[in-house]
């Protein structure tokens, strides 16, 4: 069976941004995992560490059973998920363990470092997968054959320094779009903090307004998630795009996007007015 796993830096990141995808890959016959590396700890203003930490991952393991997903313990805490060995070990120890062909994680740019140190483990991890002389903790043994890597939309559809972040494709979520606020819904811990340290009226209306943004970007879909795809040097074959192959009509190449990657004259955008989708072009100089 075709697996693809799920790499989060926090409780309820990957029902923010992944979880349709994920669902969408279930239904195609795909097993999914799914691991949030840190525990949360500082997710509460209300709870102290230990008590915040059990919440939370109380809630994870049933926002994945929503998701019908196999859920991973995390590995580190809160601001702890920094790019060094002993997070890297036990991660590529289990990417080789779950040997996935896809993995999801964050965008390389985002508000926040936690996001872009998981999305860097992440890439790593995945690196690693066969390579006989890296020591995992613990020990496991290499696997072969392609992963490709697939980054996640930033927080806010933007980078750390406001630029907007344009996917390189999209995911058609809208008929899982359900299952997705459910299991986003049980983060319940997760509504107070948010709305006291973020502003966030709700976090539940929050992700359906990015996925609805998302989807308007398609052109297509009414509730999208949107995707670009790690390099293929030592990873896979330089065409493969599993996320294609597994999803069909629901997953839409952004030709644009594309071609700029290319470097073929060409604007961004989704049918907007010429002039609108040339300003479009400056905001994504920044991606990789």
């Amino acid at each position: 069976m075709k697996r693809a796993l799920a790499i989060g830096a926090h409780p309820d990141d990957i029902e923010f941004y992944m979880a349709g995808t994920l669902l969408m890959l279930r239904a195609a016959g795909w097993e999914i995992h799914y691991l949030n590396l840190s525990s949360g700890n500082c997710g509460s203003a209300r709870h102290g560490p230990g008590r915040i930490r059990q919440l939370r991952a109380a809630e994870a393991r049933r926002a994945a059973s929503i998701l019908g997903a196999r859920h991973h313990p995390s590995l580190a805490d809160d601001l702890e998920i920094l790019y060094d060995l002993k997070l890297l070990r036990p991660l590529a120890a289990l990417v080789r363990v779950v040997n996935p062909q896809i993995v999801l994680t964050h965008s390389p740019q985002d508000y926040m470092e936690d996001h872009t140190n998981t999305a860097r483990l992440a890439v790593t991890a995945s690196f690693a997968r066969g390579m006989p002389n890296f020591r995992t903790s613990p020990s496991r043994r290499p696997v072969a054959g392609d992963v490709v890597v697939y980054h996640a939309m930033p927080h806010g559809l933007r980078d750390g320094l406001r630029r907007r972040v344009v996917p390189g494709s999209f995911v058609n979520t809208a008929s899982v779009h359900a299952r997705k606020r459910e299991a986003l819904s049980a983060h319940a811990s997760q509504k107070e903090w948010l709305d006291a340290s973020q502003g966030m009226d709700s976090y539940l209306l929050a992700m359906d307004e990015m996925s609805a943004a998302v989807g308007k970007m398609s052109g297509r879909f009414r509730h999208a998630e949107g995707w670009r795809r790690h390099l293929h040097l030592g990873f896979s074959a330089d065409d493969a795009d599993p996320l294609a192959e597994a999803l069909g009509k629901h997953y839409l190449i952004n030709s644009a996007y594309e071609a700029w990657l290319q470097g073929i004259p060409a604007p961004m955008g989704n049918g907007k007015p010429p002039r609108a989708r040339r300003r479009a072009r400056p905001d994504i100089s920044h991606a990789s």
